[in-house]
């Protein structure tokens, strides 16, 4: 069993907070202690071989009519910032230096999550508090009183009030107390996150500088710029113009016009469903924290189904989600012993999930060997998964029983089967075990071929009247931001 802080200060309780009930509950740890007994920073999460280092630090940005603005600013900025991102690059070098990591400051607890220094992608988070209010009444053409932020070549001399600029060849990344809660709610999957990070480092070196007005701003910049050619969103151009552009510059406003269009607001009441993939998750590692789970996985080490499911970004949950709810709403309502098998893709490639879902009777739940004996037919189910696809690595069963007649018990199984190679014998030996069970195989089995995007369009509006008549050219009417005849025209 696993004991965690919930963080020291208000706002490391609302770092914490964030980061447990977003995407990171098991990986991720408040106030981590070095093995000098003092604290590497405020909250620290490593899932594979991605470490987030988040640093939370508040301190009231004064509102002095008699002092000069200049030196309030810059006596905030050294105090909140600067030091902060002193001590960020500190805890990186401590962390690539392979000495070891506590949860408690007496150093009896060790970090549970392996981390191979040599290996491992770093991203250092710095969320500054107390500069808010101050940028409002500094600016009224601020929307929201974030910090604008520069990553270029700079040798960390003073800045104008509310900007900051950061060495854009070992960056860190500045939240402030508007847009951590945004980045933290729109990317609230390990894969979603990552993935933004990943592309700020990539997009800062590339160019000689990159400027926004708030990191919500940029959020809004990537999330609507996909690259079609790469399958994945971008800062700055995208293809054959990409080496063209020497900076990146990204206007205010951006976050606050995305999120008025149809297709965003539309996207959030479709990604409701997808968090019931959220809760099959949060529930097992509870239960890996309050040391109840059984099997022999090692979830916090990389070992498990779990954690190939913490992988899938948000909107593949969604289609997940959709895909398992319907399979239990389509369970067969005749027999008192029934089984049926789903296979759903992976975002990964080559991987898939099994879901077995089963209606035993009651004398036959009651045994003591009943969960054994369900485990061992998701293991079947899982080989002849493989047998079926050939092509998949990675097989996650998932194992229930069927929820229309279990009176509301939750019972789940979850198996991991590698399956990279798969040599004859072992081929042989599912479809030996399959033959009773005939997963894959039955004349009943269906399959569908769905399309899932990250971003879902409105319905399509109703055909415009005579009186209302909407021009090609016209703004679309479900808010897209689209002209009609290339949105649903």
């Amino acid at each position: 069993m696993f004991e965690k802080s919930s963080g020291v200060t208000v706002t490391e309780k609302m770092l914490a907070e964030f980061c447990e009930r977003s995407f990171l509950k098991l990986w991720s740890y408040p106030n981590p202690h070095k093995d000098d007994g003092h604290e590497l920073c405020d909250q620290l999460a490593v899932f594979g071989d991605t470490v987030f280092i988040f640093f939370d630090r508040e301190s009231e940005l004064p509102d002095i009519p008699d002092k000069d603005p200049q030196v309030l600013w810059e006596r905030w900025k050294r105090n909140v910032i600067d030091r902060q991102v002193r001590t960020a690059h500190g805890a990186e070098r401590y962390i690539r230096s392979g000495r070891p990591i506590f949860l408690d400051a007496k150093r009896e607890k060790p970090f549970p999550v392996p981390l191979d220094k040599d290996k491992a992608v770093i991203h250092k988070i710095i969320v500054a508090h107390g500069a808010k209010e101050a940028c409002e009444r500094a600016s009224p053409q601020n929307i929201y009183g974030s910090l604008a932020i520069t990553y270029t070549e700079t040798d960390g001399s003073s800045t104008h009030p509310f900007h900051i600029e950061i060495d854009r060849h070992n960056p860190v990344h500045i939240l402030d107390s508007h847009n951590m809660p945004i980045v933290l709610r729109e990317l609230d999957t390990v894969s979603d996150f990552s993935a933004y990070l990943d592309e700020k480092v990539r997009a800062s070196a590339a160019f000689d500088y990159l400027s926004y007005c708030g990191e919500e701003d940029l959020l809004g910049h990537y999330l609507v710029n996909y690259d079609a050619v790469t399958k994945r969103h971008v800062i700055g151009p995208k293809g054959k113009d990409r080496g063209k552009i020497n900076g990146v510059m990204i206007g205010e406003g951006e976050w606050r016009d995305f999120v008025q269009t149809g297709v965003y607001k539309n996207t959030k009441n479709e990604d409701i469903i997808s968090y019931f993939w959220d809760q099959l998750i949060q529930r097992t590692c509870q239960n890996s924290l309050e040391g109840t789970l059984g099997g022999n996985s090692n979830i916090v080490r990389g070992e498990s189904a779990i954690f190939e499911m913490v992988k899938e970004p948000r909107f593949m949950r969604r289609g997940l989600s959709e895909k398992m709810l319907s399979a239990v709403d389509r369970f067969p309502d005749t027999g008192s012993f029934t089984r049926q098998v789903t296979f759903l893709p992976s975002f990964e490639p080559n991987v898939g999930y099994v879901l077995l879902q089963l209606r035993v009777p009651e004398e036959f739940r009651a045994a003591a060997d009943f969960r054994e004996k369900r485990q061992t037919l998701l293991e079947i189910a899982c080989g002849s998964a493989k047998n079926k696809f050939p092509n998949l690595v990675k097989i996650i069963g998932i194992g229930i029983e069927a929820p229309k007649f279990s009176g509301g018990t939750v019972a789940e199984d979850f198996i991991l089967m590698p399956c990279e190679t798969w040599p004859n014998e072992r081929k042989t030996y599912y479809e030996e075990l399959n033959r009773e069970w005939n997963f894959f195989g039955t004349p009943a089995l269906r399959q569908f071929k769905d399309h899932v995007t990250q971003f879902v369009q409105p319905p399509r509006p109703e055909k415009p009247t005579k009186t209302g008549k909407i021009g090609r050219n016209d703004p679309c009417p479900c808010g897209s931001g689209k002209k009609y005849k290339k949105c649903h025209g």
